[in-house]
C-alpha cells in the first residue's frame, strides 16, 4: 500500500496551494482519507478526512476545501489565503471505513510534504 503526498512547498501569505494524495491499492468505497498537518513542537493535527460516507472540515475557516477523484484515487487540499501559522508537514492518512479524530487510527501514511508560509 503506497500513499503519496505532493504539491507543497513555500508561499507567501495569502497566497494558496494544492496537496494532491495518491492511493495504490485502497479505495474510496472501502477507507476513509485524512490531512493531517503537524508544525515543529506541536501535536499532529487532524485537517479534514473524508470517507465513504461521510465527510469531516476541521477548523479550517473556509480557507480550506477538500475533495477527491475516485478514478484517479487522488484526494486533494486546496489552501488558500495561507497563514504563517499554516506552516507545517501535512501528511496524508487512511483507515477503513470510517473516519477518526486522532492521527494514530490511522494505519497507511505517506511521507508528508511540507508547506511553508513566509510573511
Amino acid at each position: 500500500v503506497q500513499v503519496v503526498e505532493s504539491g507543497g512547498g513555500l508561499v507567501q501569505a495569502v497566497g494558496s496551494l494544492r496537496l494532491s494524495c495518491s492511493l495504490s491499492e485502497l479505495s474510496f468505497d472501502d477507507y476513509a482519507v485524512g490531512w493531517f498537518r503537524q508544525a515543529p513542537g506541536k501535536e499532529r493535527e487532524r485537517v479534514s478526512c473524508i470517507g465513504p460516507w461521510t465527510a469531516y472540515a476541521d477548523a479550517l475557516e473556509g480557507r480550506f476545501t477538500f475533495s477527491r477523484d475516485n478514478a484517479k484515487k487522488t484526494l486533494y487540499l486546496q489552501m488558500n489565503s495561507l497563514k504563517p501559522e499554516d506552516t507545517a508537514m501535512y501528511y496524508c492518512a487512511a483507515r477503513s471505513r470510517f473516519c477518526a479524530q486522532s492521527w494514530s487510527d490511522y494505519d497507511y501514511w505517506g511521507q508528508g510534504t511540507q508547506v511553508t508560509v513566509s510573511s
